[in-house]
């Protein structure tokens, strides 16, 4: 309950709009500082907080900006600004952008300059908000014509580019390279799509679309959801740009992981879908199996647990009916490995820890050298699996072994599942292998992002 009040309310705007949430002022100030998080910054903000902004306090533009996006979520409604709390747009603030209007090259090269020069400012500012992913209907830009000099050449040392970044990414984490990507993507790719027609503009359009996709991914690993949210929707739009279909459900496939990851289910499963009913049943069937386990995961995490193992076995039908070495396609490197992840998470959302930590286990041990960070992150996935278990001995056993990938990781994602692993052993530090492991990890893990 809130506590009993000793002044009149100023803001009543603000109070109608708590009374409709039914939070606590404590749950509040705790769902503005994670939406905060969201985008890199952190906020401390708790019921006293919430107690002064009644009062008529305006909070700092960015407390406006996640107070605004967290009465969104919680009351569905995406056309919320900040007059409908109470409070003046901050510093006379432009209305919202909107990512999938304009013309997708020139926002996709402002995109990728702000990201390159202005990384502090990008990595703080801006938040991940629904609004964005109900617009999913994205339409085709139109592009003016000019003499064509981009070739199949260009696309191939884009996809070169492309392949050598994802594989920096897979070693070291997406705090890693990450300003090398934004630099070409900016200056390299960007002019070329302006000058594409004719037989090269599809192709040239999803190598970049390829690239802004690993952009994305690499900023949400990063810790920076805002920005990994728009190079996502840049990514879908060149896909549509190209006429591809495959392309575009990938990428809202990753949208709905990000989503998940950031605890939104209703919208991870709603993009899932949207990858699914992108590409119908006419996929290639490596890709259709990674979409319906990201379906499977998604259907577990609502609640509609029947749904989510009658999706796993699809999957799994999928997978092994698939007709080409995982290699052979950008989008189809889905392999057993990654399927034993997905069960792994999947299970994990149904309660099933212990099985789960098998399957995580599997995917971990099946991993190649050049996977470094998605093996650390899977590996900490498998312990803390364990810890909920209930097996501590096997938790600890499983961190301690990975201690020497986490120091050369950059990877929020990595950092994030560390921290929650060390929280949740911190009642069973009597035992000397939590203990130790405890201790080891601690030091492993101040790793600095780029």
């Amino acid at each position: 309950m809130p506590p009993r009040r000793t002044r009149p309310v100023a803001n009543r705007a603000l109070a109608a709009m708590i009374e409709q949430t039914g939070w606590t002022h404590a749950a509040i100030a705790q769902h503005v500082n994670a939406v905060a998080a969201e985008s890199g910054r952190a906020t401390h903000y708790d019921r006293s907080a919430v107690g002064h902004w009644l009062n008529g306090t305006v909070p700092r533009p960015e407390a406006v900006h996640a107070a605004v996006e967290a009465f969104r979520r919680r009351l569905g409604r995406p056309e919320l600004t900040p007059a409908h709390l109470g409070w003046p747009d901050p510093a006379h603030a432009p209305p919202p952008d909107d990512p999938w209007r304009g013309d997708p090259v020139a926002r996709l090269a402002t995109l990728g300059e702000d990201d390159l020069l202005n990384r502090r400012t990008v990595l703080t500012a801006g938040t991940f908000t629904l609004a964005v992913l109900s617009s999913l209907s994205a339409r085709a830009g139109r592009h003016r014509r000019v003499p064509a000099r981009a070739g199949a050449g260009d696309v191939a040392r884009i996809r070169a580019a492309t392949a050598g970044f994802a594989d920096l990414d897979d070693q070291y984490g997406g705090g890693h390279a990450r300003s090398a990507v934004a630099a070409y993507l900016s200056r390299e790719v960007t002019p070329l799509l302006r000058e594409a027609t004719g037989r090269a503009r599809p192709d040239l359009f999803t190598a970049a679309a390829e690239l802004a996709y690993l952009a994305a991914y690499m900023a949400m690993d990063a810790g920076a959801n805002a920005l990994a949210q728009r190079y996502y929707v840049s990514a879908v739009r060149l896909a549509d740009e190209a006429g591809d279909l495959v392309l575009r459900a990938t990428a809202l496939r990753s949208m709905a992981v990000q989503a998940a990851e950031l605890g939104h289910d209703g919208e991870a499963l709603a993009l899932a879908e949207a990858a699914a009913s992108a590409l119908g049943r006419h996929g290639p069937r490596r890709t259709l199996a990674w979409i319906t386990g990201m379906r499977a995961e998604a259907h577990a995490a609502t609640g509609t647990r029947r749904d989510a193992l009658t999706l796993l076995r699809h999957t799994e039908t999928q997978l092994e009916r698939a007709d080409s070495p995982p290699e052979s396609e950008w989008t189809g490197n889905y392999r057993r490995e990654s399927l034993e992840h997905q069960i792994g998470l999947t299970l994990t959302r149904l309660g099933d820890h212990a099985t789960a930590a098998r399957h995580f286990e599997a995917s971990m041990n099946a991993r190649r050298s050049v996977e470094l960070r998605t093996r650390t992150l899977i590996g900490l996935r498998a312990a803390h699996a364990r810890l909920r278990a209930g097996d501590l001995d096997r938790a600890a056993a499983t961190a301690l072994g990975l201690r020497d990938d986490v120091r050369l990781i950059a990877s929020a994602r990595v950092r994030d599942e560390l921290r929650r692993l060390r929280a949740g052993w911190q009642p069973h530090r009597a035992s000397p292998l939590v203990a130790e492991a405890d201790r080891v990890l601690a030091a492993a893990g101040r790793t600095r992002l780029a």
